[in-house]
């Protein structure tokens, strides 16, 4: 099942007396399916907030569709089973975390019991047990994303939309949100989040879309968008002087350093008759690391293909 579908999606902004046009979507494709971690992808200004925006029923967008949970973006009924942390999220500085969860909670039509029991729970959850009852005004940028995230789950939502939920985030932080998105995959909750933090894509991630300058570049599981095919062989090994001598002679590149020599190359054939060569001649091996293309490969190759713009 999808629950969310986007379908050509334009948005040009116009702006200023002079009536400016930037083309900040630019026909984009995707949809997510129930269940599923997908993460959009993308560097700054390069469109993701846009999208997210027009989702949310918070601007519209120029051309093109979008449909939540089987209905057109807007509908009431689908709102009350979403989640959503915008990118800067701001709230009523006066409340304290607790309140803010109740109010979100009066919004959702949860009952007081359910309200106060799910508000202690996901203040535990979030990392803001100690700071529950503290104005929001008195919280840090990281501790503020703490408290929304925890509003975004405050309903129980079947989908759960994040823009940069790690901003602001301390490597703890970056953890704990990262268990928690986890957490909501195991109950069946399906969470669609945007980020240009990679390492955290590729943790979670069951599908990516990487969008650059407006357009979607690629799409699917990480396992196919990474190329399977090793791009070099790293071999670290040690031996005397005359050994040394002689592998350096061979194929590849090869570095003297304090662990060792080190020898780039090309492939698995070479790295297999330098390994030979290396045991031969009585030397030793310490490590064998073949070199695979990364998301942040990926990602660099994508998004130097195009620039950025919002």
């Amino acid at each position: 099942m999808r629950v969310l579908e986007v379908d050509a999606l334009r948005k040009t902004f116009v702006r200023g007396l002079a009536r400016r046009k930037t083309e900040a979507l630019r026909g984009i494709t995707f949809h997510v399916d129930a269940g599923e971690i997908f993460g959009f992808l993308g560097p700054n200004g390069a469109g993701k907030t846009t999208t997210i925006k027009i989702l949310m029923g918070l601007i519209f967008p120029t051309q093109g569709r979008a449909r939540l949970l089987g209905a057109d973006i807007g509908d009431r009924a689908a709102k009350q089973r979403l989640g959503y942390l915008p990118e800067n999220p701001y709230f009523y500085d006066y409340l304290t975390a607790l309140e803010l969860l109740d109010m979100v909670g009066r919004l959702h039509g949860l009952p007081a019991p359910e309200r106060r029991r799910r508000s202690a729970r996901l203040v535990e959850e979030v990392g803001l047990g100690a700071a529950a009852s503290r104005p929001l005004r008195s919280f840090s940028k990281g501790m503020l994303q703490r408290a929304g995230l925890a509003q975004a789950l405050m309903g129980d939502a079947e989908l759960v939309v994040l823009d940069e939920p790690m901003s602001g985030l301390d490597p703890i932080g970056r953890k704990e949100v990262r268990d928690i998105i986890l957490s909501l995959r195991a109950r069946g909750t399906t969470v669609f989040f945007s980020t240009h933090i990679l390492s955290d894509a590729t943790l979670l991630c069951d599908r990516v879309a990487i969008v650059v300058d407006g357009t979607l570049r690629d799409t699917g599981p990480l396992g196919t968008l990474l190329d399977p095919k090793i791009d070099a062989v790293e071999v670290l090994w040690q031996g005397d002087d005359a050994l040394v001598a002689r592998i350096a002679q061979g194929p590849g590149e090869h570095v003297r350093t304090s662990e060792g020599c080190i020898a780039r190359l090309r492939d698995l054939d070479e790295a297999n008759a330098v390994v030979a060569r290396v045991v031969e001649g009585g030397g030793r091996i310490v490590h064998v690391v073949p070199h695979r293309e990364s998301l942040e490969d990926l990602f660099v190759h994508q998004a130097t293909a195009g620039g950025g713009r919002e």
